[in-house]
């Protein structure tokens, strides 16, 4: 089933007076508190703009700096596959969904056990993605363990950009990845001004929660900012962790953090393509682990939309996680839950879709599963349409008491577009399912995904481009600089 439109069916979490509590509370901590800004070049832009200068590093915001930032930034960011067809216009409510990153533990779905990540695991999770229908965009999933040191970041974009033509959610190490990641893009795009017209690539970067701008996250924002490549900018945070343990402190604060970071943006470069949002999640105390699954992440992501849709930004979330060790009842509960959550709150960029184990650990099953819940919630905030067609008087009249619809041509033309078919979730009677081995939904998921990976082919790329994609990875390798072998943004 293809994505239908969306209906006017929505979900809301805040109304219109608490998010203006929230807004002139974020703006209250900008210009009271302030936040740290390490990176000196960030620094001067807002103090030169009329930023107030603090102790030390710390600048404080007067509230219309962000108001004219916000006035600044584009209300719709796209993004592009790498064959140039704009395919996720983030705007509005408008909801696609993509895989998350850095996991240093896979699921080998061959030998269906856990194992750390290697750069192939990358190319796989990519390549399924890359074939399946709900999934919009793409993210590693993976740590290139296997890479050379310093290059782990570089061979992962590579082995998306091998492995599928959806856009490419990056991370990166340090402005030295980014330099080499801008160089492979510009090649794949043909120049550097085709890239910025059909971007098919996004950065996340992060601030260090609570309100530090840091030296590399920072950096990385103005080198977006300069080039106009899409990015986003959003605080990976734990409620009672890095942020006060109340929801509404908690996110205040990273509010803080992302319209601090936008205003840095507008300041280098206005009009640069931004997305906003926040990772809010919680820590279960009794063993001091970031609940990824928990209904307050989901609840939080609702709020940023609702605040994104108030600002007219372009908004990130999170969904599709579990905290399950392997795809199990958990897993899947877990992680229908928050796409449900994220497909109504109208979240546009959503990510981490098949992650378990607290977001260090993918799994391809997970992802499978949840190609099949995205479609099923997309279904249901379809709605239905009524009209004369629809409503069928004429047919109704002429089948009339005690008739059936089974056998009318009408039934055989709509039934496909009006009842959601799944693939993975079983409607066949128990005589029938244990006829065909009794087979369990993972041994569906994981003979499908096998199925998958080794028959799939993405739209090539050129294969000089390929070579020149390599030849630039190769050419940094005796001065780069060693990246962490770890989960991380």
């Amino acid at each position: 089933m293809s994505m239908p439109e969306r209906t006017n069916m929505s979900f809301r979490a805040l109304t219109d007076k608490q998010i203006q509590k929230l807004h002139l509370a974020t703006l209250d901590i900008l210009e009271r508190t302030g936040v740290l800004v390490l990176n000196k070049e960030a620094r001067k832009l807002l103090l030169d703009a009329g930023a107030w200068p603090g102790e030390g590093d710390r600048v404080r915001i007067p509230s219309w700096m962000i108001k004219d930032a916000l006035a600044r930034a584009p209300e719709k960011v796209v993004l592009h596959k790498r064959t140039g067809e704009r395919t996720v216009p983030l705007e509005g409510d408008r909801v696609f969904f993509g895989t998350g990153s850095d996991t240093p533990n896979t699921i080998d779905p061959y030998a269906r056990s856990r194992r750390r990540s290697v750069k192939e695991d990358t190319r796989k999770f990519a390549l399924l993605c890359d074939y399946l229908p709900n999934f919009d965009f793409v993210m590693s999933m993976g740590i290139a363990e296997d890479a050379r040191e310093g290059d782990s970041y570089v061979e992962e974009f590579e082995s998306m950009l091998l492995g599928s033509s959806k856009p490419i959610v990056y991370t990166a190490n340090g402005i030295s990845d980014m330099e080499i990641i801008y160089e492979m893009a510009t090649v794949v795009a043909g120049d550097k001004e085709a890239l910025r017209q059909r971007p098919f690539l996004l950065h996340y970067a992060e601030p260090i929660s609570p309100l530090v701008h840091s030296e590399t996250g920072t950096g990385k924002l103005l080198f977006c900012a300069e080039r106009h490549i899409p990015v986003v900018y959003v605080s990976g945070c734990m409620s009672g962790g890095t942020m006060p343990v109340t929801l509404s402190a908690a996110i205040t604060v990273a509010n803080a953090e992302c319209l601090s970071g936008l205003l840095i943006a507008q300041l280098k470069s206005p009009g640069c393509p931004f997305i906003y949002g926040a990772n809010v999640g919680t820590i279960d105390m009794r063993t001091c682990q970031y609940a990824y699954a928990s209904p307050e992440h989901s609840l939080t992501n609702s709020i940023f939309a609702d605040m994104a849709h108030y600002y007219k930004l372009p908004v990130w979330g999170l969904a599709g996680a579990s905290d399950s060790k392997v795809f199990d009842e958990q897993a899947a509960a877990e992680g229908l839950f928050s796409i449900f959550a994220a497909t109504l709150s109208g979240a546009n960029l959503v990510h981490d879709v098949g992650y378990i184990e607290n977001g260090l650990t993918s799994s391809l099953e997970m992802v499978l599963h949840s190609d099949e819940t995205i479609s099923m919630c997309r279904r249901f905030v379809a709605g239905v349409t009524i009209d004369e067609a629809s409503l069928a008087a004429d047919l109704i009249d002429a089948v009339g008491p005690r008739g059936n619809y089974i056998d009318q041509m009408h039934t055989a033309e709509n039934f496909r577009a009006q009842h959601w078919l799944p693939r993975f979730m079983d409607h066949r009677t128990f005589h029938d399912w244990s006829a065909a081995g009794s087979p369990t939904l993972y041994e569906r998921l994981n003979a499908e995904v096998k199925r998958i990976l080794e028959s799939h082919e993405p739209a090539p790329l050129d294969d000089d481009k390929k070579k020149e994609i390599r030849r630039i990875i190769d050419s940094r390798h005796k001065g780069s600089q060693p990246s962490p072998k770890r989960r991380g943004k």
